[in-house]
């Protein structure tokens, strides 16, 4: 046969596992179960570039040995197809966003398969299409249709909330929610209410419900943002302003899972900055509800939330944020312009840049103030935007001396600052939270400690009706409405402004055609631009769509059985596959996907649909692939390019330069000119040799840099499973590693060291029956140990380090035995499928079988050795080495050291005092 070509073996495997569905899987079998399971894509139309395979890479590999352990793997993939994106494109272009997110993903479906990928196409699922986002629609509804039960500590139907309303009217509910927004009621009046009256009374207590929210508005997209979709301001896409406003929105009360999501993560196999990550974003904290009396009208007042009220002695005034309902009220007439500017500032900044922002000090005075309502004292309230409306109950009571954005805010606005314990230090320089030392200047609890006095103004504020002790917690109910077309319709309709939902039998509600992809002229979402869309042809819908987290929210449930019409999914592949048991992924999804993720496996293991506890048993998040740039660098004021190794003797500017025209950083002149029409007359100043020689820096990949490297070109060029190889060998996965292409050829030239094992010189097979030596099965089993080893603790990069040692160990003993390639194939086979499977096939077996070959067992015996050489010293000097065998005993080592030719010459006619032997490892005669 000739040389090993990897463009012909490729493709012939990749349709083979095709056409005889090699990956498709069974929802029963004898086997043990394994999930393996990939953040599945967003579809883009740039295509992957190199650094999106890596976990792709990785967790196919895992995927491909759970099979040769014997283990039944699903491992599926899917596509994240709702976004923005696609609605932005088809704004600019007319062109409906299904069009062009259909092309994307085929163009991603035929760069995955290209790759080699186990994956079990059967199952794919797209979140835009009705098939799938149906149910999207019907778990909405299961949260509609569903109330917080504090004393149960699960989620349930509404209408056991009804039939409590019924006999005892609200008296005695403990239910997940704010408060604030419910009316207390008798069972009869409940009994006396009408229909509307009662859908208004149970709203505020369902887990999916309808309030007014502060938002991220981007006027020039017409929709609400995410945090994670604004940066300084500006929205992410596009870098159109965004401000904060106050809009109806659909909310998922994903705080009433808060204790819960906390306890769980104690549970799974995460990283555990990730964990981290979730528990901040939850933040937990225990401490009080205080109620600070306005001066002006003493009925009413201003409700803080503290985890420290043993200092509200040292309250000097009170920051609210500038959304606060009650700033307009408290604004004085002098007070107005200054207050009205800086509250539209505010809106300008999302609450992620106000929360990272912690060296800016800005605020502005109301003009009022309030009381403290345990020292009496007046209490100046000023706005800043270091506080947040969605955050506690938006207003703080600040303590300078105790907390530094409070002091760096007093001395800004040379405000008091008072100490409250006789341990704190240096308030002059800086705030001291310590809960060290006795209280001062705090009558009531003057000469406590902080327990002693937490615990009896805690019980002083309940006794005088001003405040009670709270758990509180920083996460807040998700935002569930985007003002977009491209999205899952809303399963909701309106009844004379009362909200409803559809019937779970009219399910999907598909997304309707429109003539236009942006908001209507009166400022509805595209949705209203639909013509006679109704609900059963009368009640107007909603015209928000949900968020592009919805259908990923439970997508890993779809594909356990995703053909299924008649259930989101059956009870028995639920229950054959469970949970995941390997997640791979970004970490950028820590506190959105992942958080969210695991909120919606709560519900529906509380409405008895799902039989895990958490849906993602392990995580691993895979490091990001940095480019590596190439510059050229251009003569200021001339079209003429120097050369690196002279730039420093001219004025220049530093260009990115398109790494496709660069190898080993010398750049292809002609292809350069050829490159861009404004370089087509480029003259250049080149090293003596006459080459181009570029610059190069590691940074993020990105097309604006020109360092993308397209995977379907390294494929073309080297094929697909050196791509796969040299990806797990630039590093550890889940560190960040600088892009090389030249670094493709070393791995490239493994391939076809392990190729010529088989075909020596690239002639025919030439594989023989031959029993293997020693040496053989010593570096056969070496690779076996620790390619198992590797895989099972996600260290990939010194797999392929062990493969490479494992090829030339046998290259240069002349390998070609069956006994020893054969299972070497089988290892190498879930890095490099494509070769793995024309070895198999070419050693006899059946084509396509090395997916269910067992993986081979390792033996410590062939790393034993037989006989070991210890050197040999005299007080301490080594002298020489002799041979014993491994298993020999230290007093047969003694005995023939002092009968040896090396005792004689070195013993200098001594006696031997004392003869040390180290099993092993060496001997030392004391003369």
């Amino acid at each position: 046969m000739p040389a090993y070509r990897p463009e012909e073996i490729e493709k012939k495997w990749q349709a083979h596992w095709k056409t005889h569905k090699t990956f498709e899987v069974s929802n029963s079998s004898d086997k043990p179960k394994y999930y393996v399971l990939d953040m599945f894509p967003y579809p883009s139309g740039a295509g992957l570039h190199v650094g999106h395979p890596l976990g792709y890479i990785a967790s196919d590999i895992v995927s491909r040995f759970k099979r040769l352990q014997g283990f039944n793997v699903l491992h599926p993939m899917g596509f994240d197809s709702f976004g923005l994106p696609a609605e932005q494109y088809a704004i600019q272009t007319g062109q409906h966003p299904e069009k062009t997110t259909r092309e994307n993903i085929q163009r991603y479906i035929e760069q995955l398969s290209s790759l080699g990928f186990s994956y079990d196409w059967s199952r794919e699922i797209r979140t835009s299409d009705a098939s799938y986002y149906k149910w999207t629609q019907w778990i909405f509804l299961k949260l509609f249709n569903s109330w917080y039960n504090l004393d149960t500590n699960r989620a349930e139907n509404i209408r056991t909330l009804q039939d409590i309303f019924g006999t005892q009217g609200s008296a005695g509910v403990r239910a997940a929610g704010d408060t604030d927004e419910r009316h207390d009621f008798t069972a009869g009046q409940w009994q006396m209410m009408t229909e509307k009256q009662r859908i208004d009374a149970v709203h505020p207590y369902r887990l999916a419900y309808q309030s007014d929210t502060y938002v991220n508005w981007c006027a020039a997209l017409g929709t609400v943002l995410s945090n994670d979709e604004v940066k300084d301001g500006l929205s992410e896409r596009g870098g159109y302003p965004v401000e904060r406003r106050l809009m109806p929105q659909w909310n998922l009360r994903i705080t009433a899972y808060a204790d819960r999501l906390l306890q769980g993560l104690d549970t799974i196999d995460w990283p555990e900055p990730v964990k981290e990550m979730q528990r901040n974003w939850i933040g937990r904290s225990v401490g009080a509800e205080v109620m600070f009396p306005l001066q002006n009208a003493p009925q009413q007042g201003i409700k803080v939330y503290t985890t420290r009220v043993d200092t509200i002695y040292g309250a000097t005034f009170m920051v609210l944020a500038p959304e606060h309902e009650l700033a307009a009220q408290l604004t004085m007439p002098e007070q107005k312009e200054a207050v009205d500017a800086y509250v539209l500032a505010s809106k300008r900044r999302s609450e992620r840049d106000r929360m990272a922002d912690t060296k800016t000090v800005s605020g502005v005075f109301t003009g009022s103030y309030a009381t403290n309502p345990v020292s009496g004292e007046p209490v100046p309230v000023w706005l800043a935007d270091y506080v947040l409306a969605g955050y506690g109950t938006g207003a703080v009571m600040a303590v300078p001396s105790g907390d530094q954005r409070d002091y760096l805010f007093a001395k800004h606005f040379n405000l008091p600052i008072i100490a409250v314990t006789d341990a704190q230090q240096n308030l002059d320089q800086q705030a001291d939270p310590t809960k060290e030392g006795r209280y001062i200047n705090s009558e009531l609890i003057n000469g406590l400690t902080f327990k002693e006095a937490n615990d009896k103004l805690i019980a002083w504020l309940e006794e005088h009706n001003l405040g009670k002790g709270k758990v509180n917690f920083r996460l807040r109910d998700a935002i569930f409405g985007r003002q977009r077309y491209w999205g899952e319709p809303l399963p909701i309709y309106y009844k004379e402004g009362v909200a409803y939902g559809v019937a779970e039998a009219d399910l999907p509600i598909v997304l309707p055609e429109i003539d236009e992809y942006k908001p209507t002229e009166t400022g509805e979402p595209p949705l209203g631009r639909a013509q006679d869309w109704k609900y059963r042809g009368k009640f107007d819908f909603e015209l928000s769509t949900m968020p592009g987290w919805a259908g990923s929210s439970w997508y890993y449930l779809r594909y356990m059985d995703p053909h299924n019409d008649e259930r989101f999914v059956s009870e028995e592949a639920e229950q054959y596959w469970q949970t995941v048991d390997l997640y791979m992924g970004g970490a950028e999804h820590a506190t959105g996907h992942l958080l969210y993720a695991r909120f919606w496996y709560l519900f529906l293991k509380d409405l008895g649909l799902v039989s895990g506890n958490e849906p993602f048993q392990k995580l691993i998040n895979q490091g990001m692939i940095l480019g590596r740039s190439n510059f050229v660098y251009r003569i200021n004021g001339t079209n003429t390019f120097v050369s690196l190794g002279k730039k420093d003797q001219y004025e220049t500017t530093a260009l990115h330069v398109d790494i496709s025209i660069v190898e080993n950083d010398f750049m292809n002149m002609e292809a350069f000119r050829r490159w861009r029409p404004d370089f087509a007359d480029a003259e250049f100043i080149t090293e003596d040799d006459g080459r181009y020689l570029c610059g190069w820096e590691v940074e993020k990949m990105s097309k604006n840099r020109f360092n993308v490297a397209n995977p379907d070109e390294l494929i073309s060029r080297y094929g697909a499973d050196t791509l796969r190889l040299y990806e797990m060998f630039l590093g550890p996965l889940e560190q960040f590693k600088p892009w090389n292409t030249s670094g493709m050829s070393g791995v490239s030239s493994f391939l076809k060291k392990l190729w010529r094992l088989f075909h020596p010189e690239d002639g025919q097979l030439a594989v023989t029956d031959e029993a293997a030596t020693p040496a053989e099965l010593k570096a056969l089993h070496k690779a076996i140990k620790k390619a198992q080893e590797d895989i099972e603790r996600f260290s990939f990069n010194t797999s392929v380090s062990t493969f490479m040692i494992a090829v030339n160990e046998l290259t240069a003993l002349n390998c070609h035995k069956r006994a020893i390639l054969e299972p070497l194939t089988v290892i190498i086979s879930p890095y490099a499928p494509h070769l793995a499977e024309e070895l198999w096939a070419e050693l006899g077996h059946e084509p396509g079988s090395i997916t269910t070959a067992q993986f081979p067992v390792f033996e410590e015996k062939y790393l034993e050795e037989a006989s070991i050489d210890y050197p040999i010293s005299f007080n301490g000097k080594m002298r020489g080495k002799m041979t014993f065998a491994a298993a020999a005993v230290a007093a047969d080592i003694e005995k023939e050291v002092l009968a040896s030719e090396i005792f004689e010459k070195f013993s200098e006619g001594k006696a031997a005092k004392k003869v040390i032997v180290v099993p092993g490892r060496m001997v030392n005669v004391v003369v």
